[in-house]
């Protein structure tokens, strides 16, 4: 599930029975302990988290007017003066999670989710975010700022053509806003002659006087023996393409293509292991564009060894006008380019295509703006689609990864079940029962949200080729859980509640490949309103999963497969059903998803692609319920085949057991019962043999075959 980005800073307290242990900001950095009667325990220590994280919000709230004054200042300052500044979540490369330094629209607004746009006018401050984020953005804003929900009010554009005046100049920075986006806009304004200005600096650059420093970290190369294809068979298809196009070259400004197709990684952005780069490639010459002190010698030479120059990060500017005006010139040093060639010299493309291709939606307008619109290509890379379709090492990796990533699952899911029974007298994993809150643990150590997903890291920091994790761990205990990307800081975080709902999603990052795995579990006595709503979203989970379809299917069309038995009780969720997993690239991978928003029509869903199968369903102040898979789609053999389409289905590979005592049998058919225990049968199978006996012996317990 797409995450937020941070790192989590670590608590390690040892609190006394009966006291709730608070460390925050809001008092000054200070521990308190406060003695409270264990059975309202955790419902105080819910209020008192959701407290401070409003006392923080007014401790920023003077902070916020400060900043906001001073952007207002720039503004006015400006010549034309501005009416509006908008300030995205993106980055250069139009990156969905970006580095510390990029997190612009979080510093201005105070709003910490991966997804939203702020828009700052003279008088008002407005700030749009998906149903991902309602619940978190009204917890995180202050009163200076206005929430608009994505879907429900009016679209960015459409708001500010309508409310701002006549002839008004909104000012971006246009290396931070794609093509796609700039043109919508300007389509928009038109009709009140406002107009789009492109600031020659970033204003929160200038006002964000604590602003991290830019990344400065090795590129790293991924072996072929990961990779499965090697960088002269990426480049040569890639080629074909751009000579189908009739183009002269390609601009690559996606973090992960430029990744995947020069086959290197890097560790500039958490949790996503890509270098901040761009690339140009043409029919004979291939440049990398990237803060050369990140570049080794060793680099540098494979790099070269596969025609690639290596060239400052900024250069991409200036290179951009010279592809467009075809004289952009290779170096000679570099293996394989025209240069090389007898006679080459240093001359520029000798082509008579004259076209460029863009992405419109990772290319910056910037970029765009050094085109001549006349001569671009606007349409999607190939690169995304070919990175997509994963070759049979990739899938082979991919398989291995998550048969190491669910031992660590099931480990953690072994480690939590005794640790509530032994700190809190929890019924536990398998049986049903309220809590006894054992009063002789006088010193023990309580969970947190936190430390039990860093106990999680740990099962998996243990294994093969882990890298890291794949996305900060939502580990949400009762009410948090209903926040769908919730993610648990020291400071304000809830106490491990084993009478209520914990949902953990969590991922890893492996040499051979990147995991996302969704589990929701109670330790106690859930209510039969919880089970209920758990097994609805479990028979979504299984209709989607067990679906057939015919090629040319988009994720669209299967959406619904997994919303039907909410639906059947008024029920639903506000996120898509799914989305594309990378190779030890990044969990969030297009160009396919299974969703309900329309760009879910755009790409089929294609035998070896991945994808992501994940309902929920969310009660405000209540809890929250998810389950994820990560799937992979191959040919399906059926006994018909109407109009000669062929079939495909989904495969999983995410293996960890579902919880038996969540699940109501009564609302199941038998198809779906027999499919959960041919599940539980392979769970038990692939996993068994990396586990020691006691945990071997839970997950047997945790997979006995369910009759009813």
């Amino acid at each position: 599930m797409g995450k937020r980005q941070g790192h989590f800073r670590k608590l390690t307290t040892h609190t006394p029975t009966n006291y709730i242990v608070l460390k925050s900001e809001a008092f000054a950095g200070k521990t308190t302990y406060i003695h409270i009667h264990s059975r309202i325990q955790f419902t105080l220590a819910f209020t008192l988290s959701s407290f401070l994280r409003r006392l923080q919000v007014r401790r920023r709230k003077a902070d916020m007017a400060d900043t906001l004054s001073a952007l207002r200042s720039l503004m006015a300052s400006h010549s034309p003066p501005l009416d509006a500044l908008v300030v995205p979540s993106e980055d250069y490369h139009q990156s969905e999670y970006v580095s510390a330094r990029d997190k612009r629209r979080e510093f201005v607004s105070g709003f910490t989710g991966s997804a939203g746009l702020a828009l700052i006018t003279k008088n008002e401050a407005r700030l749009w975010t998906d149903g991902r984020y309602f619940l978190q953005a009204t917890q995180e804003l202050s009163d200076q700022w206005q929430l608009m929900r994505m879907g429900e009010d009016p679209t960015v554009d459409v708001w500010m053509a309508d409310n701002l005046p006549q002839e008004s100049a909104i000012g971006i920075d246009p290396w931070c806003v794609s093509i796609n986006t700039a043109q919508l806009w300007e389509r928009a304004f038109a009709k009140k002659q406002q107009k789009l200005v492109q600031t020659n600096t970033n204003f929160v650059d200038e006002v964000w006087k604590n602003q991290p420093p830019a990344e400065i970290n090795p590129v790293i190369v991924h072996p072929l023996e990961y990779a499965g294809r090697s960088v002269a068979d990426k480049l040569k298809c890639l080629r074909e393409k751009i000579v189908q196009e009739n183009a002269r070259g390609i601009i690559i400004s996606a973090l992960d293509e430029v990744a995947w197709a020069y086959n290197i990684r890097g560790t500039d952005v958490a949790y996503n292991p890509v270098v901040h780069a761009f690339a140009i490639v043409t029919s004979n010459s291939a440049f990398l564009y990237v803060d050369k002190r990140k570049v080794s010698s060793e680099v540098h030479s494979y790099l070269e060894e596969n025609g690639i120059e290596v060239r400052e990060y900024k250069a991409v500017s200036s290179d951009v006008a010279l592809l467009s005006s075809n004289q952009l010139k290779p170096s000679s040093t570099v293996k394989g380019t025209e240069a090389e060639k007898p006679n080459g010299g240093n001359k520029a493309e000798e082509t008579d295509n004259d076209l460029i291709w863009a992405d419109p939606g990772s290319c910056c307008y910037a970029l765009y703006s050094r085109l001549n619109p006349e001569k671009v290509i606007l349409q999607p890379s190939p690169l995304a689609l070919a990175k997509a379709l994963k070759n049979p090492v990739e899938l082979e990796g991919l398989k291995k990864a998550h048969i190491r990533d669910g031992v660590a699952v099931v480990q953690y899911l072994v480690w939590l079940d005794k640790q509530a029974q032994e700190i809190y007298g929890a019924s536990g994993f398998f049986l049903e029962g309220e809590a006894t809150d054992k009063k002789n643990q006088t010193k023990t150590a309580k969970l947190t949200e936190v430390t039990v997903s860093d106990k999680l890291e740990g099962f998996r920091a243990s294994k093969e080729n882990f890298r890291g994790l794949s996305f900060p761990t939502i580990s949400s205990v009762g009410p948090n859980a209903a926040i769908i990307h919730y993610s648990p800081e020291a400071e304000t975080c809830a106490e491990f509640d084993p009478d209520s709902i914990y949902l953990f999603d969590s991922g890893a990052q492996y040499l051979d490949g990147t995991t996302d795995i969704t589990r929701t579990v109670h330790f106690g006595k859930p209510s039969a309103h919880e089970k209920a709503c758990y097994t609805a979203v479990l028979k979504g989970h299984i209709g989607l999963g067990t679906a057939r379809f015919p090629n040319g299917t988009n994720g669209n069309a299967l959406d619904i497969l997994a919303r039907v038995p909410l639906w059947k009780s008024g029920l639903d969720y506000r996120h898509g059903t799914g989305h594309g997993v990378g190779s030890y690239l990044n969990v969030h991978e297009g160009p396919h998803l299974i969703s309900f928003r329309p760009h879910a029509r755009n790409v089929p869903l294609q035998v070896s692609m991945t994808v992501t199968d994940e309902p929920g369903y969310y009660e405000d102040g209540k809890f929250g319920i998810r389950l994820e898979n990560v799937l992979v789609i191959n040919k399906a053999d059926t006994k018909f085949n109407f109009g000669d389409k062929g079939y495909l289905q989904f495969e999983h590979i995410t293996w960890a057991p579902y919880q038996r005592k969540l699940i109501d049998l009564s609302l199941l058919v038998p198809e779906e019962l027999e499919w959960i225990n041919t599940y539980h049968s392979k769970c038990r199978d692939i996993l068994a043999p990396y586990l020691d006996e006691s945990e071997k012996a839970w997950l047997k317990k945790a997979t006995e075959p369910i009759s009813v």
